[in-house]
């Protein structure tokens, strides 16, 4: 190799060491940049993600106030009594005797940030008055919703039975707001409600209610063939079957016994101490235990009655007739536990 061509490759080595050391800052200099356009991009993916869970936890916070200001209460027991209260005015209001309506407490059930509680409700009205109930349920501005809506003949000519479960929410933990007082903006004198009328004009939806029975033939005697009335035999006084428990409901927290006369279509209520059945009544059971004689099905609630030094109970939709007498292992923990500090009755 002669000196051009040593100083020839000299200069192609150099140029190429040259171009690898310049390569090598480079890299050394753009890699660290690199990592941090990456670190930014990452950092800026981020903040998107925290400024948009900002902005969605304030929004269900706002939502969350709206909906607390619409709840009845903060507190399940408060909000139970409040939403009973309510609901006996609304029941008043649309024209229905509140003692033809039971009112049974449900829940609390728990969900996810909120508990459900309710009323489970039946009572019988005119066809007018129950859509009256219904409508005044439907624009109420309070937190509900109505389930199980069911119509079915009532035993009173005329009227139907309605049946439904009232059902509201209690935030938990519910935020602090101001609370109003809330009114419907519509009532049942505006054209929103004249809109069902309809309903009770073609009778929708009562359901059918077979002919009632011919009258009775009347007797003819004499040769003229005149018509004269067979004397009737005198009624005797109505039994216990003619008087049915319809409600073991709650008001303000005490119990109540609603028990219908079924031969002067009217309810007496009665309260723990009154005399029912021969007896006086001790309190309401609200345990969910076996129908006697029901195949299986339960009954939610019952009344109990001391007579002398034994206990009796009736089911809600019992009558009179149907009391039964309770054993030791029967009664309720607590009526169990103060049975032997009961004052003994002389016979």
């Amino acid at each position: 190799m002669n000196t051009r061509e040593k100083k020839l490759a000299a200069m192609v080595l150099g140029t190429a060491a040259l171009f690898s050391g310049l390569l090598g800052i480079r890299t050394f200099i753009s890699r660290p940049l690199v990592d941090l356009d990456k670190r930014i991009v990452a950092a800026r993916e981020r903040l998107g993600k925290i400024q948009t869970e900002r902005r969605n936890f304030f929004t269900a916070e706002d939502r969350l106030k709206s909906l607390t200001k619409l709840a009845y209460a903060d507190t399940t027991d408060e909000a139970s009594a409040r939403s009973g209260e309510v609901l006996t005015k609304q029941i008043v209001q649309a024209g229905l005797d509140e003692g033809d309506f039971t009112r049974l407490p449900l829940g609390p059930r728990k969900l996810r940030g909120a508990s459900e509680i309710g009323w489970s409700v039946q009572g019988d009205g005119p066809l007018a008055r129950v859509v009256n109930l219904l409508f005044i349920l439907e624009q109420s501005p309070h937190l509900l919703r109505i389930e199980g809506l069911v119509l079915s003949q009532a035993e009173k000519p005329g009227d139907v039975r309605v049946r439904f479960r009232f059902l509201t929410l209690v935030l938990d933990p519910a935020p602090e707001v101001k609370r109003e007082v809330l009114t419907a903006k519509v009532d049942l004198k505006s054209e929103a409600r004249h809109v069902f009328d309809g309903i009770v004009t073609r009778d929708l939806l009562r359901p059918y209610i077979k002919r009632p029975p011919p009258p009775p033939v009347v007797a003819k005697t004499g040769s003229n063939s005149s018509a004269s009335a067979v004397p009737a035999t005198p009624p005797g006084p109505p039994g216990p079957e003619t008087f049915r428990v319809v409600s073991l409901s709650e008001w303000q927290g005490q119990p109540e016994i609603h028990v219908r006369d079924l031969t002067a279509q009217k309810t007496v209520r009665y309260k723990s101490g009154d005399t029912l059945a021969g007896g006086t009544i001790v309190l309401v059971d609200y345990r969910a235990l076996p129908l006697p004689g029901g195949n299986g099905l339960l009954s939610d609630s019952r009344v109990i009655v001391r007579v002398k030094d034994e206990f009796f109970a009736i089911e809600r939709g019992q009558t009179l007739g149907d009391l039964r007498k309770l054993e030791l292992a029967q009664l309720p923990p607590e009526l169990a536990k103060s049975v032997g500090n009961l004052p003994r009755t002389t016979p």
